[in-house]
């Protein structure tokens, strides 16, 4: 697979680097973060929370929109699934790693998607870069041994559980948590999971 760099163009249709944030003290505290075999989210962590800096991820990032500052760490070389929200994310990488990414406009009808038109960037350490809301992505992967660890800034709220029922038809049947619509790839085994991915679960 191709791991192409964030300078290239063909990122801008997902998202964009992030210049203008100030982020060292989130780096350091993500330092005492658990780094396991597997991959962990945890959508929000009041350390993170607390620093100064996140005032202005919250101001300079959502405009101001309440945000939830958590993160995503651990060991992955699987594609395994692609999901969206309906806003932007911001991801800053601790260590390097990679994205795979996809666009909305490219799921077919049935919520099918080919993950042939996935496309995989390589994010250096210490870089931030906004997701659109229209970009599919998923858990990243590690870029070298020893896994990765990925700041996950968010809308307040994202990735809760559900408090309703879903529908078993149509987009909604992709809600598996608050804000996130996903399409699965039944070799990841996600229980629960609308499987629309088809060809390979890509690995990295």
């Amino acid at each position: 697979m191709n791991i192409a760099k964030l300078t290239e163009t063909s990122f801008g249709r997902y998202g964009r680097v992030l210049t203008e944030l100030s982020y060292e003290k989130v780096l350091k505290e993500m330092e005492h973060t658990p780094l396991p075999e597997d991959v962990v989210y945890v959508p929000s962590v009041e350390e993170l929370e607390a620093l100064p800096e996140a005032e202005e991820i919250c101001r300079k990032g959502f405009g101001g929109l309440p945000v939830q500052i958590g993160y995503c760490n651990g060991d992955n070389h699987k594609l395994n699934a692609l999901e969206y929200h309906r806003s932007s994310e911001i991801d800053i990488a601790v260590t390097d790693l990679i994205l795979l990414l996809g666009s909305q406009q490219d799921i077919e009808e049935g919520d099918v998607y080919d993950t042939s038109r996935v496309e995989a960037f390589y994010v250096p350490a210490g870089t931030a870069v906004e997701l659109y809301a229209t970009t599919l992505h998923y858990a990243p992967c590690s870029a070298k041994e020893g896994g990765f660890r990925c700041v996950i800034v968010l809308p307040r709220g994202t990735n809760e559980p559900l408090t309703f029922e879903l529908a078993k038809e149509g987009e909604e049947r992709l809600l598996t948590a608050v804000n996130k619509w996903l399409i699965a790839h039944e070799e990841a085994g996600i229980e629960g999971a609308f499987c629309g991915l088809q060809g390979e679960n890509l690995s990295v």
